[in-house]
């Protein structure tokens, strides 16, 4: 497995990936760049947002179908614009506290597109809980994962308090902006929600919210969420 980024995620992965004999090469801002002229497999992308078009821009061109993307946020019109729509696209869903930390597992990471499987084999073979979904599944993740980041970064920071608090003490407000989200997304992840669909996706929010009370989101990355 190819690793670009050498930050936080990237960095415990491969040092899980060494941990439990599984080879990788991690690749930064200096070195490991060699690594992409031949052979073939996922690229497995961990950089910021923000870094994307200049890594995309230092990854030869027939490698650019092996990309794997793990980003948070409204990814789909840079892909679109940069040409990567079918790549392969990932949402992680474990911690790793900083740089240094190990991986703590959380639900299992969804995975779609040409090497959906692979790296779900990958994350296995290091203990972290993965699987292969279809497009449609995918989408329904990514625009509930998009929906939270959103609103509880900007709730959080409009009434400086952690998560936990905006669910019991911010309800009507927090669904008011919930709904308005979700139905902004759905509309730009090209979906069209049945009702249990959409009442299982903001229920989905909450309850996620409530096994994490302590945590203070905050708004960020703006581009890619908020704006």
């Amino acid at each position: 497995m190819i690793i670009i980024g050498a930050g936080r995620v990237g960095g415990a992965l491969a040092s899980a990936a060494i941990e439990h004999g599984v080879r990788t090469t991690l690749v930064d801002r200096a070195s490991g760049w060699q690594a992409l002229q031949t052979g073939s497999g996922p690229i497995l992308v961990t950089t910021r947002n923000d870094d994307l078009p200049e890594i995309v821009g230092r990854v030869p061109s027939h490698r650019h179908a092996d990309l794997v993307f793990v980003q948070n946020g409204m990814l789909r019109d840079w892909l679109r614009e940069a040409g990567l729509s079918n790549c392969t696209r990932g949402l992680l869903f474990f911690a790793v506290a900083e740089r240094g930390a190990p991986i703590e597992a959380g639900e299992s990471s969804p995975f779609t597109g040409r090497h959906a499987a692979a790296l779900v084999e990958f994350l296995t073979r290091l203990q972290v809980p993965a699987r292969v979904v279809q497009p449609r599944e995918f989408a329904l993740v990514e625009l509930e994962k998009l929906a939270w980041n959103t609103a509880f970064g900007l709730l959080c920071e409009r009434f400086d308090v952690a998560v936990g608090a905006v669910v019991e003490q911010h309800s009507d407000l927090m669904n008011e902006l919930l709904e308005e989200l979700v139905t902004v997304g759905e509309v730009a992840l090209q979906l069209r929600l049945t009702e249990p669909e959409r009442r299982q996706l903001l229920q989905g929010i909450v309850n996620y919210s409530r096994s994490i009370p302590g945590y203070r989101g905050a708004v960020k990355e703006w581009r890619w969420r908020n704006g």
